[in-house]
């Protein structure tokens, strides 16, 4: 018993250690040569793992591409309970610029940016897995700022009539130039730390311009 206890969590570990080779091995293949381009023989050559290995972790290329995207929502939830706690907010101005500059920051990150162009090359391939995407990352985010500014409204620190435009209002004063830009220009398009605190801080100018009480 003392043996089995012993070892056990090496053997996980050794499994997890496995996945996560899998799947930041497939990550930088699907991202070079596409879902088409990649075979699961590459990946298991550059996680530096057997083919059944990759097939007993994921069923088919299918699950692993799918794995990879969602995987990449996981924090969303994190950020989306900072957002809930402006709804308390003492100095909006302040606070709305933070949240602003954190957002933007998590964001236009060029791993991130890489994935999104990946998915939309391949929505029409798996409109299912671009719609879970998109509910867990951009929707979920939207839908904190709606939740957001409808409490602000309700404390009348904002003037609302349509929260969830309001939201998305917020959300593309913020990020659709350096957004826009990277979709097209791919990873040649990097900003500073300093740029993006200038959308930020230019997007809650605006936004607090035609919504603040």
């Amino acid at each position: 018993m003392t043996d089995v206890a012993q070892t056990t969590p090496q053997v996980e570990g050794r499994s997890a250690r496995k996945r996560r080779a899998i799947m930041e091995a497939a990550t930088g293949l699907f991202l070079r040569n596409g879902y088409q381009g990649t075979s699961m023989d590459e990946v298991a050559a550059l996680a530096a793992v057997s083919k059944q290995t990759v097939y007993k972790n994921f069923t088919d290329k299918e699950q692993l591409f799918r794995d990879i995207i969602l995987g990449a929502t996981d924090r969303v939830g994190e950020f989306t309970e900072v957002v809930a706690q402006l709804a308390g907010t003492e100095d909006l101005e302040e606070d709305l610029g933070e949240l602003a500059r954190r957002y933007i920051t998590v964001v236009i990150q060029p791993r991130t940016l890489q994935l999104r162009r990946l998915l939309i090359a391949e929505a029409g391939r798996f409109p299912a897995v671009a719609r879970d995407y998109y509910q867990r990352a951009p929707g979920r985010t939207i839908d904190a700022f709606t939740d957001c500014f409808q409490k602000l409204a309700d404390r009348g620190l904002l003037r609302i009539d349509d929260p969830p435009l309001a939201a998305s209002h917020f959300a593309w004063l913020i990020l659709s130039q350096p957004m826009d830009k990277a979709m097209f220009f791919g990873d040649e398009q990097q900003y500073t730390p300093a740029e993006l605190q200038h959308f930020a801080d230019e997007g809650v100018r605006v936004f607090l311009a035609a919504y603040r009480t």
